[in-house]
């Protein structure tokens, strides 16, 4: 379970979640129709070894791959949320921004995968040990990085946006901000500071992308983690790391400040793909039906 100031590096608590989404980013590249390529996600898997490893190498035994988070639908789900997130940074650098601040960087490889204009700087927020690892598994291989990438370790329950301004970050200059997988893994005080810190550090003309969601229900929430206590199952660890808040939406807490926002339900954009949306009666599809994608740029 989480705790107050709680620290973790690649292989443990929230850590976890980055190899998590690194596994099913590099189980979607495999399709013949990918959403998204993320060339690095296996190398990133291959280096921590153990089940990570397995996955991506197609070892684990069938039953837990089905079961698992690396079931069809997360998979698809991590796919549309990576080609989401993609499209969102080529439309911000298009619209002539160039700064780009990812909050949770975990093993997110945009820097290094995506095409930048010239004189972009890109900000990866994150704890020490998890930015660590991501460099030095890229650096021994000789891969660089397609902008100026600047590291800055820190927690973002601490004061993150004097740490962003000590590395060289402009507000008066227009930024685009990252919040992809980020805000269950905060309580809802921390959300609402976060939001204020990007609106607060944000020039007009600034994008800012994340992905929302509506908390479970008490009573369900309950059910999920004792489940997971009960499965004494490592994979399965997900609600236990998670705190079930949220501050607001999204869309409605941006556009009350200024902010032209738009909200697309994951389902939906799971449909514009062409991909399967669960059902309710799914593991996935209350998850899929509480999950949203938001664009908003400051006006």
């Amino acid at each position: 379970m989480r705790s107050e100031g709680d620290s973790w590096d690649i292989t443990t608590s929230v850590g976890l979640t980055a190899l998590r989404v690194a596994a099913a980013r590099a189980l979607e590249a495999r399709k013949p129709d990918p959403l998204a390529v993320d060339p690095y996600a296996e190398l990133f898997c291959r280096t921590a070894g153990g089940d990570w490893e397995a996955v991506v190498q197609g070892n684990l035994p069938e039953h837990q791959l089905l079961t698992s988070d690396f079931g069809e639908h997360f998979v698809n789900f991590q796919g549309a949320r990576t080609r989401y997130f993609d499209d969102y940074c080529r439309q911000a650098v298009t619209a002539g921004v160039r700064q780009v601040v990812i909050l949770a960087a975990g093993l997110d490889s945009r820097a290094y995968r995506l095409d930048w204009p010239d004189g972009t700087t890109i900000f990866e927020l994150d704890q020490p040990q998890v930015l660590a690892f991501k460099s030095y598994v890229l650096s021994q291989r000789g891969i660089r990085a397609g902008a100026e990438r600047r590291e800055v370790a820190v927690d973002l329950r601490e004061d993150w946006p004097e740490a962003l301004r000590g590395s060289g970050f402009d507000p008066t200059q227009p930024s685009a901000w990252l919040v992809e997988g980020l805000l269950i893994y905060l309580p809802a005080d921390a959300q609402d500071q976060l939001f204020t810190g990007i609106d607060d550090l944000a020039a007009p003309g600034s994008h800012v992308a994340v992905e929302d969601g509506a908390p479970m229900s008490d009573e369900d929430f309950e059910a999920a983690v004792q489940a997971e206590v009960a499965a004494d199952d490592d994979s399965r660890i997900f609600h236990r790391l998670v705190y079930n808040e949220r501050c607001a939406p999204a869309d409605l807490w941006f556009g009350e400040r200024g902010w032209t926002a738009v909200a697309t339900p994951l389902g939906d954009y799971l449909q514009e793909l062409g991909r399967p949306v669960p059902g309710p009666d799914s593991e996935a599809g209350p998850m899929i039906a509480r999950n949203a994608l938001v664009k908003a740029v400051k006006n």
